[in-house]
């Protein structure tokens, strides 16, 4: 198996940051999935990585053009819309990766193109968007693998294809529990950071906001285990070392979502954490109140109609 044809539907961060990667890529032919509309502001406006125009190709929605991997990199609150616009994307044999946060959207795509996903996780990157214009020092990398952790041709598609974008990538037979140990540091740092309007400086050092972050990471530790999920202690502490190493003028997603007034991806954090607390009977005193403060933001009771 081999993949020529990628197409990308979102142009968050995530997006322009692989999205540039691959349109550089000899091997493949990358499409950007978006309306008439948007694609006319895309190039008007233009996409920018590290200060690098982003030369891409747009495709309608409305087309009807199979690839042979289609990448969503959208927010959780995006992904039904994004299920939409894709759709014309996705033929029998498309292979599919969610580059979400979280531990859902993967099972939303198995819901209507069963069979075709493979589960994937993206961290370790420090980017920071402000309209179309991404700014990083460190890309991350893309970890992947099938749920059942087996070695299949469109693993090893994945990893050619990788290699030869330039895109950092780790082939993983333990998916899920990468998954959850990076739902645990988004738990923590993205929400923490958004709460107490801090960024990653705020949560390097000993106060409040640190304490609430480490906190609402034990509570997820704590959840996974009921889930049948190992987080060690030692992942623990590796995600706390890597949040004191990334610049203290930095931000997360959610707090970057929360000062421009856009909808965060609280039911993506707190909201699985406090749901899977109550089918355990565990309790989740952090989250409860980390859910209650972003509730309260203009745009998240904008969003829910409250």
């Amino acid at each position: 198996m081999s993949i020529h044809t990628v197409s990308l539907v979102g142009l968050g961060a995530l997006g322009i940051l692989f999205g540039h990667k691959l349109a550089g890529c000899p091997d493949c032919r990358l499409r950007v999935i978006a309306d008439e509309d948007r694609a006319a502001r895309y190039r008007a406006e233009g996409v920018m990585c590290n200060g690098e125009k982003c030369e891409f190709d747009y495709v309608s929605p409305a087309e009807k053009q199979p690839a042979d991997l289609v990448i969503f990199a959208v927010k959780s609150t995006q992904l039904e819309s994004a299920i939409r616009d894709a759709a014309g994307q996705v033929g029998p044999d498309t292979v599919l990766i969610s580059l979400l946060n979280g531990i859902s959207s993967e099972q939303r795509l198995e819901e209507i193109w069963p069979g075709q996903v493979v589960y994937a996780v993206a961290q370790g990157m420090d980017a920071t968007r402000s309209g179309r214009s991404l700014v990083y020092s460190q890309p991350g990398e893309i970890c992947f693998g099938e749920k059942d952790g087996s070695l299949t041709p469109r693993c090893a598609a994945l990893n050619r294809l990788f290699a030869a974008a330039g895109i950092p990538h780790l082939l993983c037979g333990d998916i899920l529990r990468r998954q959850w140990s990076k739902l645990m540091l988004n738990v923590g740092l993205n929400q923490a950071t958004a709460v107490y309007g801090v960024d990653y400086g705020g949560v390097q050092k000993p106060g409040p906001a640190r304490t609430a972050m480490l906190a609402a990471m034990r509570e997820v530790q704590r959840i996974a285990a009921a889930e049948g999920i190992r987080l060690t202690d030692e992942e623990f502490d590796e995600w706390v070392k890597r949040t004191d190493s990334l610049s203290p003028t930095g931000k997360p997603s959610m707090r970057q979502d929360a000062e421009a007034g856009r909808p965060t991806e609280l039911d993506l954090f707190a909201g699985t954490i406090r749901a899977l607390g109550k089918k355990h009977g565990i309790p989740t005193p952090v989250n409860d109140s980390f859910y209650e403060a972003i509730l309260q933001l203009p745009a998240e009771r904008a969003a829910r109609g409250l």
